[in-house]
């Protein structure tokens, strides 16, 4: 029996960068020492980055792939609209958690590094609920409402307002935690599309967060002619 292809999945590859970014945040906190300067300075650079690339995810969400669900489904962007406010006011208790730990010196300084730890758990854990609803119920709008090539489009259009700088950073930490197919394919595309130099920096970015076979699999992908990297 022929089993249907899976569909273009607008969220899969960049849901699993915020997964294992977020992961990586959460145990740099658990980890860090408060009283060292250096040790929660890098902790706390993390969390703030971490949550800069949480408020612009949102942003473009917000700008894009919504108002696509409205135009064909109205209505269907509800829920995660509203998660999506509750998430920018977490974002913003964050940070001012990282503040006022930043200005505070003393004993202190331990219960304040817990507290902000526990409360990126929780951030942690309603964003992992709230992906899953975004790869099931809004997938399922966006295919029913939408073919590849046209979700495919919007997802270029919001790739195109992204910022270099956000999108190596992004880049850095979705092609090592994307499968070797979505990686192959997001470089193929980025190999096609974008300047050699651009190109030969997200590769040069890339080489040393991948295993050596992994590296091995992906050089030998790009090697082979245009659609057969997948199968590398």
């Amino acid at each position: 029996m022929d089993t249907l292809a899976p569909r273009y999945n607008i969220y899969s590859v960049i849901h699993k960068g915020l997964r294992a970014w977020m992961a990586h945040t959460l145990q740099a906190l658990g980890r860090a020492d408060w009283f060292d300067t250096e040790d929660s300075s890098a902790a706390l650079g993390e969390l703030r980055a971490l949550l800069a690339v949480c408020r612009t995810h949102l942003a473009h969400e917000n700008d894009f792939i919504h108002p696509a669900m409205e135009a064909r489904r109205p209505g269907s962007s509800g829920q995660t609209s509203a998660d999506h406010g509750e998430h920018l006011h977490a974002i913003d208790t964050l940070l001012a958690r990282v503040d006022t730990l930043e200005s505070t010196r003393g004993p202190r300084r331990l219960e304040l590094g817990h507290a902000l730890y526990l409360a990126l758990a929780m951030f942690t854990a309603e964003n992992h609920e709230h992906m899953d609803i975004e790869e099931v119920r809004n997938n399922a709008t966006l295919w029913s409402a939408y073919s590849d090539a046209e979700i495919h489009a919007i997802e270029q259009a919001l790739v195109a307002t992204i910022p270099p700088p956000e999108m190596m950073l992004t880049l850095r930490w979705m092609l090592p935690n994307a499968s070797h197919g979505e990686r192959c394919g997001m470089l193929m595309g980025m190999r096609a599309g974008a300047p050699a130099e651009v190109f030969a920096g997200v590769l040069g970015m890339l080489q040393p967060l991948l295993s050596a076979r992994d590296l091995a699999r992906l050089q030998d992908a790009l090697a082979q002619p245009v659609g057969m990297a997948e199968a590398a």
